[in-house]
């Protein structure tokens, strides 16, 4: 769906209006998918705006600049208090996206970037809605297991967040779509379950929960992390584990989480209905604690809540 551009950018410290937010062409960062980025979403609450688990997203962003390199120009604190200004500046609360990106910028294009070389940051906000429809969340979407596979471990680090990553999940969304599916799964380099394209899974069976483990080259995710959460609060065994494809076939229950996505249950497989083919009570239930944070019938136990104003 289209950006729905706001008045204003975080850029390198400053407030800068959202067309002037620009980068030169040779940047290194656009030549070779050099940047770490965060997805974070901000709610209205009966308590004000809040963003949801903010400081696990700086600190994901951090490690993720760690592992490849890039020495972050501003410190934590800062990035921080720069994802609450631009919700602020550009008065935006429920349904806010927050997009912090790290990426190294025009100076040299040679592949051996020095640590701290030319590092820009940049804080963006829109509105953005449900990633796979409203309706999506209460009926489920149709997916496929896409003929793209995961990066094999020890090729690209995937517990890093960086935009490379993000090539091969282009392409399993854009096969999906072209094929009538809402979204794609992607199998590992061992043909067991993977993520979706930017979506970890979950799948119910016998009222227990699975998820595949982070060695199935699945990005470590903050809203999966927020379910196994969640699931184990109400009484669910969650089980990391190797999934095979067929099992998703034959689940009870599929759904998707991110912070894009939130929670969003699958309904079908290659078009093999997915249980009864609608969402299933697990699902529910995990939705309506997770929402219940932000409307105010869950209570934040955990402190995920991060205040805005």
């Amino acid at each position: 769906m289209p950006l729905k551009p706001t008045k204003h950018i975080w850029f390198n410290n400053e407030l800068v209006p959202w067309e002037e937010a620009k980068i030169h062409v040779l940047s290194y960062g656009l030549h070779y998918a050099a940047a770490v980025f965060e997805g974070i979403r901000a709610y209205s609450t009966k308590n004000g705006t809040k963003i949801f688990r903010l400081e696990d997203h700086i600190k994901r962003l951090f490690n993720s600049a760690k592992i490849y390199r890039m020495s972050m120009p501003y410190d934590f604190e800062q990035i921080m208090q720069a994802s609450r200004t631009i919700i602020t500046a550009n008065k935006l609360n429920d349904g806010a996206y927050i997009r912090p990106i790290a990426f190294r910028g025009y100076n040299d294009l040679g592949l051996h970037a020095s640590l701290d070389d030319g590092i820009d940051v940049a804080v963006a906000a829109w509105e953005w809605g449900a990633y796979l429809g409203t309706d999506g969340q209460e009926k489920g979407v149709d997916v496929c297991v896409s003929s793209w596979n995961k990066i094999a471990p020890n090729t690209i680090p995937v517990m890093a967040k960086a935009s490379g990553n993000y090539l091969s999940g282009t392409l399993v969304a854009i096969e999906a779509k072209e094929n009538g599916y809402d979204e794609g799964i992607c199998l590992d380099s061992k043909g067991m379950v993977s993520e979706g394209a930017g979506e970890n899974i979950f799948m119910v069976k016998n009222n227990e929960i699975f998820t595949p483990p982070l060695s199935s080259s699945i990005l470590d995710g903050i809203t999966r992390d927020s379910v196994i959460k969640i699931a184990e609060s109400q009484g669910y065994e969650v089980i990391e584990r190797e999934i095979v494809r067929e099992e998703l076939y034959l689940a009870d229950e599929l759904f998707f989480s991110g912070t894009a996505v939130e929670i969003t249950p699958i309904r079908s497989v290659d078009r093999i209905n997915i249980g009864n083919g609608s969402r299933g009570l697990i699902t529910q239930e995990i939705q309506k604690v997770f929402f219940g944070l932000f409307d105010g019938s869950t209570p934040d136990d955990w402190g995920w809540l991060d205040s805005v104003e």
